[in-house]
Formats: structure tokens, sequence, C-alpha cells
């Protein structure tokens, strides 16, 4: 399963850590996150490729950071990838890669809480990422977010309710 995919980690509150020296939760310039929680649940299992770009919240994303995951994921000889990034943004994300991207699937995935204080939100959703790109063969950029799975056109993030809904 693991050889046409990757895990493209941009940043967002599904790595943020909370550093107790000044009071902040920050998102780290590593992937250890990821690691750990496919570490936990493939086991045996090969893990696919990781790589990490930007390391932002995705409120502080601009059009450049997007023009670099944009190349990251173009530059990318794996076919299936996931895109670990802030919810705020994560759909302008997949608008640009959307525009561009037609011959890979791709699945972005967040967390509203970050994986070290909440794991279970993060770990679910990297899961239910993983399971989905083994059993589905169409091309395009989907959002995993909250129990669903849509194309990046067919969902967004509904700030009231704090969670993410089908259109």
């Amino acid at each position: 399963m693991n050889k046409n995919l990757k895990i493209i980690n941009v940043g967002g509150t599904f790595n943020k850590i909370y550093l107790p020296t000044t009071g902040e939760l920050v998102v780290p310039q590593h992937n250890h996150t990821i690691f750990d929680i496919l570490k936990k649940t493939l086991l045996s299992n090969e893990l696919p490729k990781i790589e990490g770009i930007i390391y932002k919240d995705s409120l502080k994303m601009d059009k450049n950071d997007r023009k670099i995951l944009l190349e990251t994921v173009i530059a990318s000889r794996e076919q299936r990838i996931i895109i670990v990034h802030g919810t705020d943004t994560m759909k302008k994300s997949a608008k640009v890669l959307g525009k561009f991207i037609k011959n890979k699937t791709i699945i972005f995935v967040g967390a509203m809480q970050p994986y070290s204080i909440e794991p279970v939100e993060a770990s679910f959703t990297l899961g239910m990422a993983l399971g989905f790109l083994k059993n589905n063969p169409k091309k395009g950029v989907f959002i995993c977010m909250n129990g669903l799975i849509k194309k990046h056109t067919k969902i967004k993030k509904d700030y009231e309710k704090g969670v993410f809904v089908c259109l």
C-alpha cells in the first residue's frame, strides 16, 4: 500500500505542541506527530514516505507557501498523497491544488485539537485518509475531517459548529 503513497506535512494544529516556557502552542519543525501515529497504528507494516515543508499555522500561510506546496506535489513521484494541513485554510490550499493537479489522488487532513493534547482526532483522521487512499482509485483533491471524506468542493469548515460539513 505505501510504495506509491506520501504524506506531506505543512503544519497546522494537528502538529502543535505546548511550550511551557512561553505558554504558546507552536508548530514544530519536524514530523514527530505523524511518525508517532503511524508507528502506533501501522505497527509492522511499511511506513509511507513523509516529507515536511513549510511548518506553519495555516492562517500564516501565503501565496508563496501554497506555491511551494503545489511544486512539492507536482514533483512527487507518488500518485497518492496525504497533506497534513491546518483546518482554517486547507480549503484554500485544496482549491489551488485542484486547479493544477489532475493525475493524482490528494487528501487533506487536519485536526481541531493538537495531537499532543488530544491524540484521538488526529489519529482517526489520518487513519481514515490512509484507508480511503488504499480503497479509492479516483483522482482528485479531497478533504478528510470529522468523519467525512469529500471532494474539496463539497466540504467546508462551519465555524459556528466547529466542524467540517458537506455542502
